[in-house]
């Protein structure tokens, strides 16, 4: 792609893996959009991306209306929409019966169906630019854990949803992708990013892969992407 032309949607774009892709997209002449639940957090972010080609919606993606109106503002503003990163989630872990139905649907209704909104308000957008869509799962979207079972069910979901999205969509010439981190510095479940974090990913490794991913040759796809740190602590 030549991405100094291009459009893109990052949800849960405020802090740690969102803003690390939305940084990078940035920084590759990207016009970016990024979005969060409150306003005020997503305009800070705009701040701190220090660019005039970001525009901060305020939008949750557990709201179909609130995509349908983010695509729109998008397509208003800059013209089109090439690139949705759909990065927003959440975690909520304890054991499966102590695990209450008030997480559990945050969860699913956030990780998973919020996915799909994303996807499923832009989707037209992608087929008219031929376009790329990423969902960003986890490593917990293939292997299962004690005190996992709803986190491990929204993004299993996740990765099988985008992989049977990738399937529909390639025949737009829409490619698709999963990236599957592990261990990332975030803010990630209440988590306070310090020096103790320096083994982990970093988000702006995930923003690099991004930006690596829609510079590959048009015929290559790497529809699915699994990525540790290196070493364990």
């Amino acid at each position: 792609m030549n991405l100094d032309t291009k459009v893109a949607y990052i949800t849960g774009g405020t802090k740690g893996i969102g803003f690390g892709i939305a940084k990078a997209l940035v920084q590759a002449g990207v016009k970016v959009a990024i979005s969060g639940r409150k306003l005020e957090d997503v305009l800070q972010a705009k701040a701190n991306l220090g660019s005039e080609n970001v525009l901060a919606i305020a939008a949750d993606v557990r709201n179909f209306e609130d995509e349908e109106k983010a695509v729109a503002q998008i397509v208003a503003k800059f013209g089109k929409l090439d690139i949705v990163i759909a990065n927003a989630g959440l975690g909520k872990f304890a054991p499966i019966d102590q695990l209450s139905l008030e997480d559990w649907n945050a969860m699913i209704d956030t990780n998973l169906t919020g996915v799909f909104h994303t996807l499923k308000a832009s989707v037209a957008q992608l087929k008219a630019n031929k376009g790329y869509y990423i969902s960003i799962s986890s490593l917990a979207g293939t292997n299962f854990f004690a005190n996992g079972a709803g986190y491990n069910a929204s993004k299993f979901g996740v990765v099988g949803f985008t992989q049977a999205a990738m399937l529909d969509l390639r025949e737009y010439d829409i490619k698709t992708t999963t990236i599957m981190p592990g261990s990332v510095t975030s803010h990630f479940n209440g988590h306070q990013p310090n020096d103790a974090d320096g083994w982990k990913i970093q988000p702006e490794d995930i923003g690099q892969m991004v930006v690596d991913l829609l510079n590959l040759n048009p015929n290559v796809l790497p529809s699915k992407i699994e990525v540790r740190p290196t070493r364990t602590k």
